[in-house]
């Protein structure tokens, strides 16, 4: 009952129903796969089908308008009131919810001491508490190993879901104390049967950009998103020697006026729009962005695989430096800078 309505890797559904129905459950299962792809929603069905009220648990889906409306306010606290106040989500009293918390979306110390407190406490019902501690991956040092201290001797009762985008970016002690499974993303019937079951609008360009990841199918703003493409697809015309930097230095204005759009929301859009030339010049893959082909194609034409290597490896730097909190305006010059032909 609990597991319908999961769209998409049945393998992984099998496993974990399995586990339920021969009562055979490790205390530690960490699911790992792409942003989106369902690991929390899977988390969340599988409490569901172990304590059930699955009613009181979907109130926990952090894609829900109030819980990203509260993530997003915590964004502008003090580092200090967070700590006094570290981020859970728990609607029902046997399942609980730690996510990444801040404007640089991170797992805390507090939130694992909150975690191994609560760990004692017995279950309300039945014989089992779920904690879901979404993308661990982006755990600071500190959380990381305070968590292991629960990991080493969990309580008998307590199951902890853990999500990750690439497994291998946690401990290595911490993956040995777990079960793996990798969700894969997802074909394209069971994107179009999930269309249609949440009746999405636009549905062919979300499901495009979605990549099969049902997650980003629901929450993409396409307003926002043609925003940062019109930017991010401006930038590349300039780096790649289309046009004048000039044409650039009007953008970045723009683009650094807006204080509520974070470096790695750019960054992500600039790697869809490069991920599209590589298609274009190579002829693998699917381009995502449909509606701006021919843009891309010129592009495409303009720049050779070595620029294309580099330009990678620029974004990947900057995804690292956006953690030192950089400007972004700043960031984006350098980039445009070091990819134009001299």
């Amino acid at each position: 009952m609990s597991f319908e309505r999961f769209y998409g890797n049945p393998s992984i559904v099998r496993t974990l129903d399995g586990m339920i129905r021969r009562d055979k459950i490790p205390q530690t299962i960490l699911v790992s796969g792409p942003e989106g792809v369902g690991k929390a929603t899977l988390a969340r069905r599988f409490a569901a089908a172990l304590i059930g009220d699955p009613g009181k648990i979907e109130h926990d889906d952090l894609s829900l308008p109030e819980n990203a409306s509260l993530i997003s306010d915590r964004e502008k606290w003090p580092s200090e009131k967070r700590s006094d106040d570290p981020l859970l989500f728990s609607s029902h009293p046997d399942f609980i919810t730690f996510p990444p918390d801040g404007p640089l979306k991170v797992l805390s110390i507090q939130q694992m001491r909150v975690l191994r407190e609560r760990a004692n406490f017995k279950p309300l019902k039945g014989r089992y508490r779920v904690f879901l501690i979404d993308r661990l991956d982006k755990a600071n040092e500190q959380a990381a190993n305070s968590l292991l201290k629960t990991l080493e001797e969990p309580p008998d009762h307590l199951i902890l879901f853990v999500t990750a985008q690439n497994p291998y970016d946690l401990l290595p002690t911490i993956r040995s104390r777990a079960v793996m499974l990798q969700l894969a993303s997802l074909g394209s019937e069971d994107m179009h049967a999930f269309a249609v079951e949440r009746g999405l609008a636009a549905s062919d360009r979300r499901l495009g950009l979605a990549a099969g990841r049902p997650g980003i199918a629901v929450t993409l703003d396409l307003d926002v998103y043609d925003k940062r493409r019109n930017a991010m697809l401006r930038l590349l015309n300039v780096a790649s020697g289309r046009g004048q930097f000039a044409d650039w230095a009007k953008m970045a204005d723009s683009v650094g006026a807006g204080r509520s759009d974070k470096l790695d929301s750019y960054l992500e859009v600039l790697y869809i729009l490069l991920s599209d030339v590589v298609a274009l010049q190579h002829g693998v893959g699917t381009v995502r962005n449909t509606d701006i082909r021919a843009d891309l194609a010129a592009i495409a034409r303009q720049v050779d695989f070595e620029w294309l290597r580099r330009a990678v490896a620029k974004v990947d730097e900057l995804v690292e430096f956006q953690r030192r909190n950089i400007q972004k305006s700043i960031a984006l010059d350098a980039l445009v800078s070091s990819l134009r032909p001299a």
